[in-house]
């Protein structure tokens, strides 16, 4: 196989079947018998997966981004490595053909990328026709990610056509082609946008903020900030982003995903824009377009990939205009199953029997972000039969799910939660979620619920378990009601696991030891190291510990109206209580998390 460096004819070599496989089989990749039959079969498997393009389409005027390239050919078999149980992929093929062609191999992480250098640095029409995208651009030397490594003349014909310096690497096709578009589409309909908008601005200053315009103007910013907003939301399910923050600031407009937990800055956009791209979200959830001095909150649905995907929108005025979060709710994370979102063995076990009792109150604690929802809507989901009636009571819907009935909080017509909860009780429910007690009047009818024979799963905004107990008590539910409806209480955190694909094995220091309190004893425990599955953050997903609060009688006997929480506490570890930190330590040991993730979630 030729060196990128190499000499060759201009458009007269280009990367081959044939010599992908030669490549794959002298790298023991492939069998004997793989590479025959890819030698066979090769030139069919092409034709049927080109087979978008017109017959009789001149071969030199095909786009590259048409066209898939060997490396796709290929491991569209689906062919194992031999002696493993792997499989073979773009990712791993491209990144052979690199070494062999002495570059750089590079798994492109979209996050990283910035947009203004990938759109500004070659027009679009070279970039598709030749499969290029330009990934970096310091001290006058642009990086450019190449699908094909012998595809150099276009290369050198836009470094002297540019006078610029090019540092080419590698990259898979399909991650070269998802740049393209994502990047290209977006910034293509944010300029076009821009362009019929004009240079206006209505946002420079906080006198400015709450001017109001005309549904009717709102509306005429058409159809290249639809686009943009659509980008905007593939994008973000593509990322696995669980929210997408769009911030007005002073010059600018900011995007950023929270992808495992952690803000990503995505794209920045003029800031005359966002006025439109927010008229844009809020028609899509329904929302009032031309209230913008009030926060509103709204839902949207959609699909990917095949999949219902909820949206629920909130916006919120603050200097420069108003900003807009979507949260995503992706229903298979949302209504997993209760032993895979991290239990402990004792926990899950204790948790089961609570939402399994005819009646009784149980709470579910922990800060914005922890997991709570998707711990009630799995809790739920095991529970639900025909045979029972759950009602819920949400502000809002986090997820519209056709097993539940479900009430959506409705403050300005004084739907609240106290409100619903005083008639729910004659929908004749088995079951009632209350996505949070918030005051004394929600707290007394959720107390009345569980005394007339009702299980009901609620939340509060506490520390820790036994910390729901006191702010029962400050709510003004006396003790003794307190202590014969609640069945248990979990706390719950999330913390990240750590990448399979680049874990590496490490013992504990003894200042990390004695921060835990885990004795002098040498433990094994593991890291990630950063690689290109996990965006070099050397964490992929996120997991929850929940400690478990058991109302045993010993506890019920101890909770009065001066209740001393340390001895509540004490009682509760008695009795088996696994604190946060514990659990924390028992993910670290099973290598599922780190010490560093420890002490930023449980401190």
């Amino acid at each position: 196989m030729r060196r990128a460096t190499d000499r060759v004819p201009p458009n007269k070599y280009m990367l081959t079947i044939k010599d992908v496989a030669k490549l794959l089989h002298h790298r023991s990749r492939i069998s004997d018998e793989q590479y025959q039959m890819i030698l066979e079969r090769g030139d069919a498997q092409a034709a049927r997966l080109n087979s978008h393009l017109k017959p009789g389409k001149i071969k030199k005027d095909v786009y590259l981004a048409e066209l898939a390239s060997p490396a796709q050919i290929i491991t569209s078999f689906n062919l194992e490595i031999p002696a493993t149980q792997k499989k073979l992929t773009e990712d791993a093929v491209t990144e052979l053909i690199a070494q062999a062609a002495g570059l750089e191999y590079i798994k492109i992480d979209p996050l990283k990328l910035e947009l203004d250098v990938v759109t500004d640095q070659i027009p679009r029409a070279f970039a598709l026709k030749n499969l290029v995208v330009p990934i970096d651009a310091k001290e006058g030397v642009v990086t450019i990610a190449v699908a094909d490594p012998y595809n150099v003349r276009p290369i050198e014909d836009l470094q002297h056509a540019m006078c610029i310096r090019i540092k080419s690497i590698l990259a898979s096709r399909s991650d070269v082609l998802k740049i393209l578009e994502e990047f290209f589409g977006f910034q293509a309909s944010v300029k076009a946008a821009q362009s019929e908008m004009g240079l206006r601005s209505e946002l420079t200053n906080l006198e400015q903020l709450f001017k109001m315009r005309g549904r009717d103007e709102i509306e005429s910013s058409d159809q290249h900030i639809i686009s943009a907003v659509e980008f905007l939301l593939k994008y973000a399910f593509d990322q696995r982003a669980s929210d997408i923050h769009i911030e007005p600031k002073r010059e600018k407009s900011m995007i950023r995903f929270r992808v495992d937990g952690v803000l990503h800055n995505i794209h920045t956009v003029p800031v005359n824009l966002h006025p439109a791209m927010v008229s844009r979200l809020k028609l899509l959830s329904r929302l009032d377009v031309a209230e913008k001095r009030r926060p509103q909150d709204g839902r949207i649905k959609t699909a990917h990939m095949g999949k219902d995907i909820e949206l629920r929108v909130s916006t919120l005025p603050v200097a420069f205009g108003e900003k807009v979060v979507i949260r995503i709710f992706d229903p298979e994370i949302l209504m997993q199953k209760l032993d895979r979102i991290g239990f402990n063995e004792r926990e899950y076990k204790l948790y089961s029997s609570f939402i399994r009792m005819p009646h009784g109150i149980i709470l579910v604690t922990g800060p914005t972000g922890s997991g709570k929802t998707t711990t009630l809507y799995s809790s739920l989901k095991t529970i639900s039969t025909p045979e029972i009636n759950i009602i819920t009571v949400e502000d809002p819907i986090e997820m519209v799910m056709e097993d539940f009935n479900q009430v959506g909080v409705q403050a300005a017509i004084d739907v609240t939660f106290a409100t619903v909860l005083r008639n729910i009780l004659r929908q004749d429910p088995d079951v009632l979620m209350i996505g949070e007690i918030r005051d004394r009047e929600t707290a007394s009818n959720a107390v009345q619920a569980a005394l007339t024979g009702h299980l009901v799963l609620s939340t509060l905004h506490t520390n820790d378990a036994p910390s729901s107990i006191a702010r029962l008590l400050d709510i003004g539910i006396p003790a003794f009601l307190i202590s014969s409806t609640v069945s248990g209480i979990i706390a719950q955190r999330l913390l990240r696991t750590i990448c399979q694909e680049c874990k590496f094995e490490r013992l504990l220091t003894e200042e990390e030891m004695t921060y835990l309190e885990m004795g002098q004893k040498p433990y094994k425990v593991w890291e990630g190291k950063g690689c290109d599955e996990c965006r070099g953050t050397g964490y992929k997903g996120r997991t929850g510990i929940f400690e478990v609060l058991e109302f045993t009688e010993r506890l019920k006997a101890n909770i009065t109206e001066q209740t001393d929480m340390t001895k509540i506490y004490e009682i509760a570890r008695a009795d088996g209580m696994v604190s946060l930190r514990e659990l924390a330590i028992q993910k670290l040991l099973e290598g599922k998390t780190t010490f560093q993730e420890i002490v930023s979630v449980t401190g």
